[in-house]
């Protein structure tokens, strides 16, 4: 299989898509050849039979719609001019580049693949469906529309980075929550939480770890801000900012709970990382809600419930552990989920 690979970034310190240069990286043993096309490229360490191709994110200036206008081109002048070095396409996440590339991979007869993992549903990706071959997403939460295209996989998470560590018993709580800094991501409940646990006498330190991104992200991140103060939560609440993907695994080996009250609907991959880490979880996110046992799951995001379940819960046993790290390795390991999607693509005409 010779690969053609099209993602928003690689950049194996971004704080969001670097553990995607893990997964080319794991390509690349299955293929004889990978091309990837990429919006952004930053910094990477990839097999030789990989090369990485940049529409430019990174070193055009200028107006928006003049830089779209050469992203488009060079788009197009890669995938004619790498034509003969790809028999089959893998666009990750992002349905557009399969509107804009879907008829001329069409017509040369290549193998289209996408995969998604959201709950959102537009008119995008419903003609993406139509122009995939195949479609790879982490769970059935993680793709919402019907189609007999579609194979749940897994997460692919990078067992052999994220896995647990001996440690002391903590004084206090080590609470961590890996996010965007979004209202989707209910943060503002996780306040109200360590407010009621200060309360409570509970010792904790809680730290929030992402970054906000729109302008609706960083007016939310102010109001937190001015929340934690108002709560008197400052002594035990702190935001870490965005941390690189090659740093983000030690957080979460310091951590006894990790809390996820996200409602993106979808497999959240940082609840993964959490479990394969060796690190307690409490989920709000339905996703999980087939997945784990009942003492990990939040009903509601409602604080003096999240404060109940904390209380239940903060103490697990090494076997405990053990099984939610058990359930990554077995279902959502790297290794194991692109092994899947490479034996599926060489297997579908």
């Amino acid at each position: 299989m010779r690969l053609l690979i099209i993602t928003q970034k690689v950049d194996e310190q971004d704080d969001n898509l670097g553990f995607f240069v893990r997964w080319i990286e794991e390509f690349a043993k299955h293929a004889e050849k990978v091309t990837v096309i990429c919006l952004q490229k930053g910094k990477y360490h990839l097999p030789q039979n990989v090369s990485v191709l940049s529409l430019g994110k990174e070193e055009f200036a200028g107006a928006t719609v003049i830089k779209t206008f050469r992203y488009i081109a060079r788009f197009y002048r890669y995938i004619w001019n790498e034509k003969k070095n790809y028999d089959t396409v893998f666009v990750h996440m992002n349905p557009i580049y399969i509107l804009l590339g879907g008829v001329f991979w069409k017509l040369l007869s290549k193998k289209i693949a996408l995969w998604y993992t959201h709950k959102q549903v537009d008119m995008k990706l419903r003609v993406a469906e139509k122009l995939s071959d195949i479609i790879f997403t982490a769970s059935k939460e993680s793709f919402r529309l019907k189609s007999d295209k579609v194979h749940v996989v897994g997460h692919g998470i990078d067992t052999e980075r994220f896995h647990p560590v001996d440690k002391w018993p903590h004084e206090k709580l080590n609470i961590l929550s890996v996010s965007r800094i979004t209202p989707a991501k209910n943060i503002h409940m996780m306040l109200e939480a360590a407010e009621l646990l200060k309360k409570e006498g509970v010792s904790f330190e809680m730290k929030i770890v992402g970054a906000p991104i729109t302008n609706a992200d960083y007016d939310y991140f102010i109001r937190l801000k001015k929340e934690i103060q108002a709560k008197g939560i400052d002594d035990s609440v702190f935001f870490v900012g965005a941390v690189s993907y090659s740093d983000i695994h030690s957080f979460y080996q310091k951590s006894d709970l990790f809390i996820n009250l996200s409602e993106t609907g979808s497999l959240d991959k940082a609840v993964l990382e959490a479990m394969a880490s060796g690190v307690n979880v409490l989920t709000s996110n339905e996703a999980f809600f087939a997945m784990l046992p009942e003492k990990h799951l939040l009903r509601n995001t409602n604080a003096d419930y999240i404060v109940q379940k904390i209380l239940e819960i903060k103490t697990a046993s090494k076997y405990e552990l053990r099984e939610l790290q058990s359930l990554v390795i077995q279902n959502h390991s790297g290794v194991s989920v692109i092994k899947k999607m490479t034996d599926l693509l060489n297997r579908e005409k």
